[in-house]
């Protein structure tokens, strides 16, 4: 993406993601009164099919998830 989508999650709710894997279901949950930007990109690439499929190469529980920045510069 050249720039940010626009806004179209509902701010006033917050998101559940669930990622399945391998090694059990990372669970997430995203506030966007904490976040707005951050969290509706989350959801844009996530309804476009984005993370389908995607390896991320860093876990820590309850810390991080991460995914490589050869990835992400093909956005």
């Amino acid at each position: 993406m050249a720039k940010p989508p626009a806004m179209e999650i509902d701010t006033n709710t917050i998101y559940t993601v669930t990622l399945g894997t391998p090694k059990g279901a990372i669970v997430m949950d995203l506030d966007p009164r904490l976040a707005p930007n951050s969290v509706n990109h989350f959801v844009v690439l996530a309804r476009q099919g984005f993370y389908t499929g995607l390896t991320f190469h860093r876990v820590v529980p309850g810390f991080v998830i991460a995914v490589s920045a050869v990835v992400l510069l093909n956005l």
